[in-house]
């Protein structure tokens, strides 16, 4: 099961820093609204700028230390916790602007993703 959870640590990390750090400024059919950047799904959802700088370090710190939980068990959980809090409220962000389902896929998949790492951190 330890290798199974090393893959979910990678997947959602790998995720998360490409989303953040790879395509944070391109469109993708998964963005709020018509957003076609970060910058413009946030305010999609009506948040100031400083939110999305904010979520973003989260994300990212949280990735990276998913990637480091493979050497330094004791991150796992909270990074995993973190995120998963996070795609709640993204979303709750998604259901706000009354997105089609389909946008809250990848937040919804991360979400269950986050779940999983969190019961086998714990088992």
């Amino acid at each position: 099961m330890q290798t199974v959870l090393y893959i979910l640590q990678v997947l959602v990390a790998l995720g998360l820093l490409n989303v953040w750090l790879l395509r944070s400024g391109r469109g993708t059919a998964y963005r709020g609204g018509n957003a076609q950047s970060m910058r413009e799904e946030f305010a999609v959802y009506g948040l100031p700028g400083w939110v999305m700088y904010g979520v973003g370090g989260l994300k990212v710190v949280a990735a990276l230390s998913l990637l480091a939980g493979i050497w330094v068990h004791v991150v796992v959980l909270p990074a995993a916790a973190v995120v998963a809090v996070l795609m709640v409220g993204a979303l709750a962000m998604h259901l706000k602007v009354r997105d089609p389902l389909a946008k809250s896929l990848p937040a919804f998949s991360v979400l269950v993703l986050c779940g999983a790492i969190c019961w086998l951190s714990t088992h």
